[in-house]
């Protein structure tokens, strides 16, 4: 089972969280502060980060974005219900989801599962393509453009290689929740169109309209035409 790294600062919710994740196998490192989070990131080398956003000192946002300096590992936030504000500028950070407090252990675990598929290379097409500047090898789930490797986020390999493997078709917000965030039932487009934004800015160039990922104004996204 993958190493989880809990952040959080709330005693009962850390605990709760921890036991229950071990009870299914999962090891867990638990720190009560971002700094105390990062500070074990490196030794523990976990598989997923679960990051509360509101902490102490450095805040889940903060930590999220020092993540992503170095380290591309799945992040899911834990959040408290009607951060509506903070949860956007987590998801502009880099989280790849976000879990409401408080959540049952099987929520918790089934949200975990959905993010580490996306590092699994889907069925179907596989090889390496070429896209413009974009070179995509679904089988490594690597992207480069120009020839320079671009990090990405789990969420953000598999809504790149959704949306390339049709280009020019119209996927709605809704079809591309149930296939990237495994979200069935009627979620938060949110996710959608914060993965979008950071997408764009790491593959687009940065003067002119989106070349790639071009929005569908009322319906959703597609990739192209080029």
């Amino acid at each position: 089972m993958p190493r989880v790294l809990l952040i959080e600062d709330d005693p009962s919710i850390r605990e709760g969280v921890a036991l229950g994740l071990r009870r299914r196998g999962h090891e867990v490192n638990a720190a009560e502060t971002g700094e105390e989070g990062l500070a074990r990131l490196a030794g523990f080398r976990p598989e997923l980060v679960l990051l509360d956003l509101m902490l102490p000192g450095i805040n889940g946002v903060q930590v999220c974005t020092r993540i992503r300096e170095t380290s591309q590992v799945p992040v899911i936030m834990l959040t408290a219900r009607g951060d509506d504000f903070d949860i956007v500028v987590g998801l502009e950070a880099g989280a790849d989801d976000y879990i409401v407090k408080p959540a049952r252990t099987e929520v918790i675990e089934a949200r975990i599962k959905a993010v580490l598929r996306r590092l699994t290379a889907p069925a179907g097409r596989q090889g390496v393509e070429h896209h413009g500047e974009l070179t995509v090898d679904r089988a490594g789930l690597t992207v480069a453009k120009n020839g320079a490797h671009v990090a990405l986020a789990p969420s953000e390999i598999k809504l790149l290689l959704h949306l390339s493997a049709s280009p020019e078709q119209v996927f709605s917000r809704q079809q591309l929740l149930a296939y990237v965030w495994d979200h069935s039932y009627h979620a938060d487009a949110r996710l959608v169109d914060a993965c979008v934004r950071r997408l764009r800015h790491k593959i687009e160039d940065a003067h002119g309209g989106p070349r790639y990922i071009q929005t569908v104004r009322g319906f959703g996204y597609r990739f192209g035409p080029l």
